[in-house]
């Protein structure tokens, strides 16, 4: 593979100030267009040690508007990074639309270190590159131009300048350079081209740059930037001229049978059971929640269910007997323009529970799925591919040791009408009542093939979904309480 890339090619010092006047002009120009489409850009800079990932990086911000650009290096991990999935400090640094990220190594640099060193194995470096498959593809699919520049080095060349870096005074030590004898570089080769073969895709291809001369190298990854920004505004011309054709609508008064029409709905409690039940779980609530402070082991649950379904009454419940200092809810209302500058999954991201901690989710990242495919506020496409994202992102939650819960509330259309027309005539309920809530009944045939749906393609063995029977709110409280004791009495054991 670096064969390609190992051609002696120089570039003297005329021709590049040359090139470079008409190609700064090109890329700001290009930078513009892509920030008036809305469209984010992510450049991964990557590569052999002292084949000058920070001079590249520095010339790009000189090239283009520091304005719309941001640098992102990841040689340390915080506190507040290792409490959280390996992905999170990624995301948090992710472009907004219409700007520009450049990370150095990114998501690429601990595998790859870790692999070159003999700390995981093959089949580990492709259970990484097959999860950075998957971000990248979830990334493009939602308008991300992606840009990943591997710089190659001779390692002859490599030697030299990293005998150099070592023996400046002015190094600055967090920087130094790292000498690889000939054994070392052929394991970073042999790693770099086992990464780099698994994640060369049509939609974030990798760019190889041969490194010896400045010039050329500076060069080539500013034509590299051009092809590809001048690649994405041709596709997105095409795509603000394509025409959607409508979605095949079903018949009115066709009720096809789902998940929801096999909820028992008549499970009760009486208040006797009720009471001593809720004591009982409450206590052993309060207990867990402490061993899994202890143990580092974080906590999300999710609530999602009808309109009245209980959600709140539920989570009451659940958060009562927890330190206050333990759990946080979060309430998901519409996005803001901050979140809807970045993909769906970022605000999410964000919210992600430190190690030990609890975080109850009203409402949540299956918008996507439900309300925003309902009433059509997400495209066919969007709503469909964010299955497959979903289950990646709660995949790498379970993966760092989140217990994960989920719970749909399910009611009858009679039981909620029951509960609108109360909450009509309580003064403290009223606020809970809106004309939107009753504009959505009118949909629930649309809803409930929605949450058949979302419940056969994002029910996984890691993170299940629980569907509770709600008519009767002792028994939901009761049902959930117990559920999520039981899933964090496993954990724990484990």
């Amino acid at each position: 593979m670096f064969e390609a890339v190992e051609l002696g090619q120089k570039l003297d010092k005329q021709s590049f100030k040359k090139q470079e006047r008409v190609l700064r002009t090109q890329l700001n120009e290009l930078q513009r267009k892509l920030a008036d489409a809305s469209v984010s850009t992510l450049i991964i800079v990557a590569g052999v040690e002292g084949a000058g990932k920070g001079d590249v990086v520095n010339r790009l911000n000189k090239w283009l508007d520091t304005r719309g650009i941001q640098t992102h290096a990841f040689w340390d991990e915080t506190d507040e990074e290792l409490e959280r999935p390996d992905y999170w400090r990624y995301w948090k640094r992710m472009p907004a639309r219409g700007s520009i990220s450049v990370m150095f190594c990114g998501w690429y640099g601990d595998p790859v270190v870790q692999h070159m060193r003999g700390e995981i194995s093959d089949s580990e470096l492709d259970e990484a590159t097959r999860r950075i498959n998957q971000t990248e593809r979830m990334l493009c699919q939602d308008g991300m131009l992606i840009i990943k520049l591997w710089l190659h080095l001779s390692h002859k060349k490599h030697v030299k300048r990293a005998k150099k870096k070592l023996n400046s005074k002015t190094q600055v030590p967090a920087l130094e350079g790292k000498l690889l004898d000939k054994e070392q570089y052929q394991s970073l080769l042999t790693t770099a081209e086992r990464t780099l073969r698994n994640t060369d895709t049509g939609a974030s291809p990798w760019c190889l740059v041969e490194g010896d001369d400045t010039r050329f190298r500076d060069m080539s990854v500013g034509l590299a930037l051009q092809e590809a920004m001048e690649r994405r505004l041709k596709q997105q011309v095409m795509a603000d001229t394509h025409i959607e054709l409508p979605e095949p609508v079903a018949a009115k008064g066709e009720h096809a049978l789902t998940i929801l029409d096999k909820v028992d709905l008549d499970a009760s409690l009486s208040e006797d059971e009720y009471r001593e039940k809720l004591k009982f779980y409450q206590a052993r609530i309060h207990e867990l929640s402490w061993k899994a402070f202890l143990a580092h082991r974080s906590t999300a649950l999710v609530f999602e269910g009808w309109d009245a379904s209980g959600k709140g009454g539920v989570i009451r419940r659940l958060i009562s007997p927890v330190d206050a200092r333990l759990y946080r809810v979060i309430s998901v209302a519409a996005p803001t323009d901050e979140e809807l500058a970045h993909h769906y999954l970022w605000r999410f991201w964000r919210q992600v529970p430190r190690s030990g901690y609890m975080t109850l989710y009203d409402r949540s990242w299956y918008g996507r799925v439900l309300v925003e495919r309902v009433e059509g506020f997400a495209s066919p496409d969007e709503w469909r591919s964010a299955y497959l994202q979903i289950n990646h992102f709660e995949e790498q939650l379970t993966d760092h040791g989140i217990i994960l819960q989920k719970f749909w509330l399910h009611i009858s259309p009679e039981e909620q009408l029951e509960r609108f027309r109360d909450r009509e005539k309580t003064p403290w309920k009223m606020h809970k009542i809106t004309d939107e809530d009753w504009r959505n009944r009118e949909s629930w045939d649309d809803y409930k093939a929605a949450v058949n749906d979302m419940i056969a393609h994002t029910s996984t063995s890691n993170a299940p979904w629980h569907l509770i029977p709600s008519n009767s709110k002792l028994y939901a409280r009761i049902k959930v309480l117990k559920t999520v004791c039981k899933a964090m009495e496993k954990a724990l054991e484990h």
